[in-house]
């Protein structure tokens, strides 16, 4: 699992049983390894998410321990009322809202412009179960560069993106890194505070980071079928994968 910052590493290690062990990566950056699960502190923003976790990934392939799913997980903002504090989202889009360029007829996404991707789908099967597990609505995660602080920004983005029912700093960037590796990527957000005018007085940022121990401790189930799922069937990655 690839969360942005140590906090949110935390809260999903406290849903497995012991205290894993320690594997250094990078500097500042190590693995927590709980059995087959890896928990990462991949850093905040897409471009550091993305570094990292391509990192980890070659470093897993390198040691012919190759990783067989890769989950974003951490708190981030909520559309309200879609997506309320304390609530749980696992995303059927992964896409990034920022990227491209801004003009007067309006925003274009890098698509638009003619290159890259901007959103990538997560399997629909791993979608439903996950979000079944703990009981998450399902819909698009927004990445963003630069966090939403103004109801008219919150405005916009639900515009462009009317399924919206999050947005976070790292998603797009880790299914990016796990793009290049051709491997499945899930998106998984507890909802901390409201999309919109800056307030940090109304943030509940433990609430989010309890609720994300709590997500974990359903989804760990659904996380290990899928894997051992994945080495069974034709196509798949292999036995002695890990999830990250």
């Amino acid at each position: 699992m690839a969360t942005a910052v140590q906090a949110e590493r935390a809260a999903v290690a406290a849903a497995f049983s012991g205290g894993g062990t320690e594997h250094p990566l990078l500097p500042g950056a190590a693995l927590l390894r709980h059995g087959r699960f890896d928990l990462l502190a991949a850093g905040v923003g897409p471009a550091r998410a993305a570094a990292t976790t391509a990192a980890a990934l070659t470093a897993g392939a390198l040691r012919g321990a190759p990783y067989g799913l890769v989950v974003c997980a951490g708190i981030g903002g909520g559309f309200a009322p879609a997506a309320p504090l304390g609530s749980v989202v696992v995303a059927d889009a992964i896409t990034v809202a920022d990227l491209g360029a801004d003009t007067a007829e309006g925003f274009v996404p890098i698509t638009g412009l003619g290159f890259g991707t901007v959103t990538h789908l997560p399997p629909p099967a791993l979608v439903r179960d996950a979000a079944g597990a703990c009981g998450a609505a399902t819909g698009t995660v927004l990445t963003v560069s630069t966090v939403t602080g103004t109801a008219a920004r919150a405005a916009e983005l639900r515009g462009r993106h009317p399924d919206a029912l999050a947005e976070g700093m790292e998603g797009f960037g880790v299914a990016e890194a796990v793009a290049a590796h051709g491997l499945p990527v899930l998106e998984t957000r507890t909802v901390s505070n409201a999309v919109g005018p800056r307030d940090r007085a109304a943030w509940r940022i433990g609430d989010a980071l309890a609720a994300l121990t709590a997500a974990f401790g359903e989804l760990a189930p659904v996380l290990e079928g899928w894997i051992s799922h994945d080495e069974r069937v034709p196509g798949g990655s292999g036995p002695g994968e890990r999830t990250r």
